[in-house]
């Protein structure tokens, strides 16, 4: 008779002390280690060049490549997608903001705001026109919601669309302009939403289009290997059928939102992870007083502290992605994910900058970028206010910013 006595213990991997790799199935295992391989070889040996020179050379290369891999708007079914599972889809982002936000910012933007718009607002002809060339990483897309003074409240937004003469099949005219758009001065086609006689609408402008531009926005000191643009809308002509047939108000933008929310909370754990390990592999190598600073108390109850976070982090977004897959998510849930794991993520950078002393704010090292990007990454999708604010109504049924 045998007892749990005689068998070894099972070894202990520092970066899932908690053994969170066993709840995974073979084919999560297999869709983790494909991205981190891809990015492994063609985003890691560049990334911190592109961080310091704040441009993202070979965007369209890197696209393709990310369509061959079968992430862009992996978690949809048809045109082309992939139709994984949100766990799926939540590895990879994770994966691809452990090399940088930037590059997890294009995937989520692709494919949970533009191309999820379409998937699930546009006609027909509309997906069919773009989400196969958009899940190849051929065509690029953007999503133009956010205005130069409207962030939190999308409502007052001031973009226009009118028609131009009488009738459903009278063309539109779209006035106004976007800010902080990823992917805008690269894309080929983009979401843009905007007032009109009936209520917010979502449209679909091919960036040709005349009157349409992107302006490049430079100076950023974060998400500075991402493309970032302003979107101007000068007597936008669009046939009648560019726009979303069905969806009226702000529950169309805001179902995309979700959408990019969720592979927000799964990415912030992999800026987390990739400055956890930066930081706990320097502890073993940095030697002060004779010996290894990693022996030091002080150390080691920052690495545990921040093995912790990043443990209870990737756990929540574990919890939120199988709930998905099951039973779907309210946007409170969401709210809960993406404000608990893009906090203790920044604590974590920040706690693992300490630990690397003045290399910590060297691009030799990811813990700085990271730690900058996620300032952006902090306040994008909904700032904490906000999603506290959500968390907030939802435990007592107050709106407190309305």
């Amino acid at each position: 008779m045998t007892s749990a006595h005689d068998n070894p213990r099972p070894t202990l991997d520092p970066m899932d002390l908690a053994g969170i790799d066993d709840l995974l199935s073979d084919e999560e295992k297999d869709v983790r280690g494909a991205v981190r391989e891809v990015c492994a070889a063609l985003v890691d040996p560049y990334v911190a060049e592109w961080f310091e020179s704040g441009d993202l050379p070979g965007i369209r290369e890197l696209t393709k490549e990310l369509g061959t891999l079968g992430v862009l708007g992996m978690h949809l079914d048809g045109y082309g997608c992939a139709g994984m599972s949100a766990v799926a889809y939540g590895l990879a982002c994770l994966e691809l903001e452990a090399s940088d936000s930037g590059l997890r910012s294009l995937v989520s933007v692709q494919g949970s705001l533009a191309m999820f718009a379409i998937w699930r607002h546009g006609s027909e002809e509309h997906k069919r026109e773009w989400l196969p060339r958009m899940a190849a990483g051929e065509a690029i897309g953007c999503f133009g919601l956010t205005e130069p003074d409207h962030g939190s409240d999308p409502g007052s937004m001031r973009t226009r669309a009118r028609r131009d003469g009488t009738g459903e099949r009278a063309d539109w005219i779209l006035d106004g302009a976007k800010m902080w758009i990823t992917n805008g001065s690269v894309a080929d086609v983009a979401v843009v939403w905007a007032q009109t006689d009936e209520g917010v609408r979502g449209f679909v402008v091919p960036t040709g289009t005349p009157g349409f531009s992107a302006p490049l926005i430079k100076h950023k000191l974060s998400l500075r290997a991402s493309v970032t643009s302003e979107l101007v809308l000068d007597g936008v002509r669009l046939p009648h059928d560019a726009v979303f047939p069905e969806v009226r108000g702000l529950k169309g933008p805001l179902s995309c939102l979700n959408e990019a929310r969720y592979g927000i909370l799964w990415g912030a754990m992999g800026a987390a992870r990739s400055a956890f390990q930066a930081a706990l592999e320097y502890s073993t190598q940095r030697s002060q007083f004779g010996r290894p600073i990693g022996g030091f108390q002080l150390t080691q109850a920052k690495l545990a502290d921040m093995c912790v976070e990043l443990t209870n982090g990737t756990l929540l977004a574990l919890h939120l992605g199988r709930r998905k897959d099951s039973v779907g998510l309210r946007p409170e849930q969401v709210s809960l994910g993406k404000l608990n794991n893009v906090n203790k993520a920044l604590e974590i950078c920040r706690t693992a900058r300490t630990i690397l002393g003045a290399n910590g704010i060297s691009l030799e090292y990811p813990v700085i970028r990271h730690m900058n990007n996620l300032e952006s990454v902090l306040t994008y999708e909904g700032t904490p206010e906000m999603h506290t604010l959500m968390i907030g109504q939802a435990l007592t049924g107050h709106a407190a910013f309305r």
